[in-house]
């Protein structure tokens, strides 16, 4: 289940999920790297709020993509006028959940708050199926 977090599924594979393998903390590094490049080179505003907010965002998805995806098989990043557009893929077809926090007996369990964080930062979260099985999730984060 997805909540109604502006999410939608879609059939159509982005370019954005046909790239090299990553780790988190070299995703983190390369959106970085591209929000300071594009941001200069196109005159776009990119207070550090917007850079922690896409630096976390990319943290829980390519984290998520590890413990919950089978492994990250993708990753792109771009920065426009719309935001900065996060995207990840992984193996799996299971479409990321809202877990509830507390066990059977009410106590706290930790995990669970990657896909909330993702769709609280995100403008825009995109789900789509890849043609040879897995999926690519496209986040947006705006630029305040």
């Amino acid at each position: 289940m997805l909540d109604n977090h502006r999410t939608s599924s879609t059939a159509v594979l982005p370019e954005a999920c046909r790239r090299v393998p990553c780790r988190p903390a070299e995703a983190r590094r390369t959106v970085e790297r591209v929000m300071t490049e594009r941001c200069r080179a196109r005159a776009l505003p990119c207070p550090p709020e917007t850079v922690a907010d896409a630096l976390l965002v990319t943290s829980e998805l390519t984290t998520n993509a590890l413990l919950h995806g089978g492994g990250i098989t993708g990753f792109d990043v771009d920065v426009d006028s719309g935001g900065v557009r996060v995207s990840v893929s992984d193996r799996s077809d299971e479409l990321p959940v809202t877990a509830h926090l507390g066990d059977e007996h009410g106590s706290a369990r930790s995990g669970g708050r990657g896909w909330p964080i993702v769709c609280r930062l995100a403008q825009d979260v995109r789900v789509a199926e890849l043609p040879r099985g897995g999926k690519c999730i496209t986040a947006v984060v705006p630029l305040h």
